[in-house]
């Protein structure tokens, strides 16, 4: 895994389903400072439209996204 942004803050929400990866990140990136960046890990399919919808409507930059073996992980830098 070459080129992964460096991460301010982590996030683990795997086994959990949707919403709740998208909300456990929205109050983790409203503790941190602007221009930081969580990445986000979660086993839930249906995280990846949900990231993606969230960082367009909420002005967040998604970094990376990556998929390997049903874990995905986001990298979201913080608007």
């Amino acid at each position: 895994m070459s080129d992964v942004p460096p991460c301010d803050a982590e996030l683990d929400a795997s086994g959990l389903n949707c919403p709740l990866p998208l909300l456990k990140a929205k109050l983790e990136l409203n503790r941190l400072a602007s221009g930081a960046v969580l990445k986000v890990i979660a086993t839930d399919g249906g995280s990846q439209r949900d990231f993606r919808t969230f960082a367009q409507l909420a002005g967040h930059t998604l970094l990376l996204e990556q998929v390997e073996a049903g874990v995905y992980s986001y990298w979201l830098k913080k608007a």
